[in-house]
């Protein structure tokens, strides 16, 4: 095959942005995440980040970078396994698993990484692993990377689940594998159930917590707090991207486990280390958390709350949630799209997800508004969807 034939193949369709003369994906971002954000020269409302708590552009956290930064550079330029392995990244792992309450953690350059690196690690060709029919992609790729068999069960479905681990019993291995908090609608995962059935069942559960570490729990620890699941034995990962406002991915749990991967997880051995002034915002912000996350979290849960009772006075369809996300449903990928232009205009930034990251004609736009946004700014956008409401009467 000729380079022109090659390169020839990876045309990109885009005749949805062309007929929505509008492209919401890789917008060009000019300032830090302020409740008022930059984007393409335009002063924007930030309703599309995973800034839960507001704190990602901290001065506090700032100015804990800044100083790592000064005493480590920009760089440990190696893997943990060799250089990487800073005081620093020692001390957050400790830190974080004290913070989630489990024995031991390390942590890759993004969950991504760790959500692929782990099966990768301890799955089998002869383990089969039973995954939620919506989970990310990344746990569905890392599933796929190991050959063993994978059943998926219905959607937060305990009856879908039980009767696909009443027919492995053949298998070496059973892995069940879901998330705390699906992002595209917010729904919880009924966890401390799943975590019983594994029990009966002798499989292993495994949650991605990315969206409920530092957002659900009475202090902010997630989904074992938030659900009272106590002596957990499964696998906890976790994105330090999102509330925890800063970058990387986490794996949890027993010490076994994570001495095992230290030297057997290609994706960590073979990674360089997040530098040193990330896992320096990660500490500083699990101090905040520690400190202020009964008065971060009612501002984020006020503004959730504010924002969708309004949402559904005005007639929006609204997918049922649990946490503190905000999806419209909005039907096709045109619609969603063209919704999503709408709230550009309207200086709105907001997430459309459309086909093949939701299904087919079942499009939504995703908002999460963090606890760094003003009043005046929600009172704004509250008037905006009332407009746009009336607009499309």
């Amino acid at each position: 095959m000729s380079c022109e034939a090659f390169y020839g193949k990876f045309h990109l369709d885009d005749q949805l942005i062309r007929k929505a003369a509008f492209n919401p994906y890789y917008l060009t971002v000019q300032s830090g995440l302020n409740d008022m954000i930059i984007i393409e020269d335009e002063e924007v409302v930030d309703l599309a980040s995973n800034n839960y708590l507001g704190i990602a552009n901290d001065q506090r956290v700032k100015r804990a970078v800044v100083e790592a930064v000064n005493k480590y550079g920009a760089s440990m330029c190696a893997t943990p396994i060799s250089v990487g392995f800073s005081d620093l990244y020692k001390e957050t792992c400790q830190k974080l698993s004290s913070f989630i309450g489990l024995e031991d953690s390390l942590i890759y350059p993004s969950c991504y990484q760790a959500n692929n690196g782990v099966f990768s690690a301890i799955a089998k060709q002869d383990d089969v692993i039973v995954i939620d029919q919506f989970a990310h992609s990344s746990l569905i790729e890392g599933a796929r990377a190991t050959g063993c068999k994978i059943r998926p069960f219905l959607h937060n479905n305990l009856d879908s689940l039980q009767n696909n681990l009443k027919n492995c019993e053949k298998y070496s291995q059973i892995f069940v594998v879901t998330e705390s908090v699906f992002s595209t609608e917010g729904s919880i995962a009924p966890f401390n159930s799943i975590v019983d059935i594994c029990r009966q069942y002798s499989a292993l559960p495994v949650i991605d917590d990315s969206h409920g570490i530092g957002v659900l729990g009475a202090t902010g620890k997630g989904i074992l707090e938030h659900l009272g699941i106590t002596d957990y034995d499964g696998i906890y990962l976790a994105s330090l991207g999102k509330a925890l406002a800063n970058l990387g991915g986490v794996v949890s749990g027993k010490k076994s486990l994570i001495d095992y991967l230290k030297y057997f997880s290609s994706h960590l051995v073979y990674s360089t280390a997040l530098p040193p002034h990330v896992l320096a915002g990660i500490l500083e912000v699990l101090n905040i958390i520690e400190d202020e996350f009964d008065n971060l979290s009612q501002k984020m849960w006020f503004a959730r709350n504010t924002l969708r009772d309004a949402l559904s006075e005005s007639g929006y369809q609204l997918s049922p949630a649990e946490a503190p996300i905000i999806s419209i449903r909005t039907g096709d990928s045109v619609d969603t799209i063209l919704f999503a232009k709408q709230l550009f205009i309207n200086k709105i930034i907001s997430t459309p997800f459309i086909y093949p990251s939701v299904p087919k004609n079942k499009g939504v736009i995703r908002m999460i508004a963090g606890a760094n946004l003003s009043t005046k700014n929600l009172d704004r956008v509250i008037s905006c969807f009332k407009e746009i409401k009336r607009d499309l009467a």
